[in-house]
């Protein structure tokens, strides 16, 4: 492992590990394990693995620079610059005065934040469970990971090396809460600390560790408290009252007294199954046969839960660290591998950047990412269930092909009013029929009226009411005869009215109720128009609207 300098003045900002708010203590097994992950030199490490622009003197001393409180100032430096004396927090000026040779390089955090996210996927070779620590560091929960890799210290030692071998300098711990591995990565040697054993192995750090701001470290420095094992045995209401909340529940849990659960950077899949290759593959046959092998088993997961899958991810993690995300969803629950395949080859056919195995593949993941009741199909008469299913099936594909957002279908919504009915929702985000058979959906099912009725609403609605010129018989009578696109239209019948009134809790709402007609030219052509305004007198001069086509 590369080992990195502990020296409290390259440390960052205090940065607590992504945390809940306001989070409790957890039930969870005695056995909980963290291993936390920091990289010191993190913006040296993503100049280095970038050669063309590394500067030629791979030892120079390199800075980051940006501008602070009106002046420039350094953000990271490189290891030969901490070993010159350079630390983050002193001026560009007073830097030059005392390594005159050098080397500013502007602070780019989107691109180390980049980086990063990059070191922590390839973590996630190790644990789903990944959780970012500030601006350098990760921390993952192995609880009941490291027997996978024959231990802990074999753990350890493989992330250590294939970091080692991406460019990255690094220290780690693994302890029994993230902060007390996060304390010894950053402040101690690092190393395993076995549970119980917190106290010990914290007894020597600064107080520092406890990820207290800069004020309440001087503080305790005066007060002749240096240490975290100076604070331990002392009682923490005083400590409380004097220094801030937050002294003495830091310190609970660097002690290893309580443990707070880490909030996973990925939200955690419903179940996971991958293999890991001894010789690393990179065909894209053998991944597509590897998914396939991978769809049986998390199927027979599946079956034991009584679920199906609707959402499922393969993760490919190449040699060098890289990972590539495959996502492909399903409009209905399933088990079976051969739609899956299907899906990921579709997936895989359309990518924009084509699959790039590198020197190839050495584990490759499936994840079940969301799951629904499964219900069991059974053989009918009819043809409506098979068809729901090659319906579901043509949208999975286009969706897969074209993007979820480009396959859509309408929605009914509970509103009278004909242009606020229906709207338009992704295909793959709409109900199953076998889902709404089972619940209450009122909102969800259109009402087809009477086979033996004709349709009470057109087959083309226009988004907005055309204006048309027609004259009735009556007042309140259907129109005789109008005039449309300066095109006149004999009425040889007509049906109505039917009357909807605007929606009186939409304050806004600035429309009059409609008398709406079913009507037939003499041309055999059929409308949907209304009228407005007339009932209640709404207004002096009510108009007409053609509003739909029927068939």
């Amino acid at each position: 492992m590369s080992s990195a300098s502990s020296n409290p003045s390259q440390q960052s900002k205090p940065s607590r590990v992504s945390q809940a708010k306001n989070a409790q203590p957890v039930s969870r097994s005695p056995a909980s394990r963290y291993l936390a992950v920091w990289f010191p030199f993190l913006p040296a490490d993503r100049l280095r693995r970038q050669a063309s622009h590394w500067p030629e003197q791979d030892k120079a001393p390199i800075v980051f620079i940006e501008k602070h409180r009106g002046a420039m100032r350094l953000a990271a430096v490189s290891q030969t610059a901490l070993t010159l004396g350079l630390t983050p927090g002193l001026t560009l000026a007073d830097a030059r005065a005392r390594v005159p040779e050098l080397i500013a390089v502007d602070t780019d955090r989107p691109a180390d934040s980049a980086l990063l996210d990059r070191m922590a996927d390839f973590c996630d070779r190790y644990t789903p469970l990944v959780a970012l620590d500030g601006a350098d560091g990760v921390v993952l929960d192995i609880t009941g990971c490291a027997h996978l890799f024959g231990g802990e210290s074999e753990l350890r030692n493989d992330l250590s090396l294939r970091f080692t071998q991406a460019g990255m300098e690094i220290a780690s711990a693994i302890a029994s809460t993230p902060d007390t591995a996060r304390a010894l990565a950053r402040f101690g040697k690092g190393g395993i600390v076995p549970k119980g054993a917190e106290p010990a192995a914290m007894a020597t750090l600064p107080v520092a560790a406890l990820g207290i701001g800069h004020d309440t470290c001087v503080a305790l420095n005066r007060a002749g408290l240096a240490t975290i094992g100076d604070l331990a045995t002392r009682p923490r209401a005083p400590l409380a009252a004097r220094f801030g909340r937050d002294l003495p529940t830091n310190l609970t849990r660097v002690l290893g007294e309580e443990d707070i659960a880490i909030i996973a950077r990925r939200p955690l899949p419903q179940c996971t199954v991958e293999r890991r290759f001894g010789e690393p593959i990179g065909r894209e046959e053998d991944v597509l046969a590897t998914i396939e092998h991978l769809m049986g088993e998390a199927g027979a997961m599946l079956e034991k839960r009584g679920q199906g899958g609707t959402a499922f991810e393969a993760s490919l993690f190449r040699t060098d660290g890289a990972v590539r995300r495959l996502r492909v969803e399903t409009s209905l629950p399933t088990r079976a591998a051969a739609p899956i395949l299907r899906l990921f080859r579709e997936r895989i056919d359309t990518l924009a950047d084509p699959l790039d195995p590198g020197f190839g593949y050495d584990l490759l993941r499936l994840s079940v990412a969301a799951c629904a009741p499964f219900a069991q199909p059974q053989t009918s008469l009819d043809s409506h269930e098979m068809a729901d299913e090659e319906v579901a099936a043509l949208v999975d594909t286009l969706s897969t092909r074209l993007g979820k957002d480009a396959v859509l279908r309408f929605a009914s919504a509970q509103t009278h009013i004909p242009e606020r009915a229906a709207y338009e929702v992704a295909a793959k985000d709409y109900p199953s029929k076998q889902l709404t058979d089972q619940i209450a959906m009122p909102d969800l099912v259109w009402d087809a009226g009477h086979p033996d009725e004709p349709p009470r609403r057109p087959l083309h609605m226009f988004q907005h009411p055309q204006r048309i010129e027609a004259l009735a018989e009556i007042p309140d009578g259907p129109p005789l005869k109008f005039r449309w696109r300066r095109v006149l239209h004999d009425v040889a019948r007509a049906e109505g009215p039917e009357r909807i009134a605007p929606e009186w809790w939409r304050l806004d709402d600035a429309s009059l109720t409609r008398d709406y007609y079913r009507v037939e030219d003499t041309q055999g052509r059929r409308f949907w128009v209304f009228r407005d305004g007339l009932y209640g007198q709404e207004t002096e001069r009510p108009g007409w609207f053609v509003h739909g086509l029927f068939a």
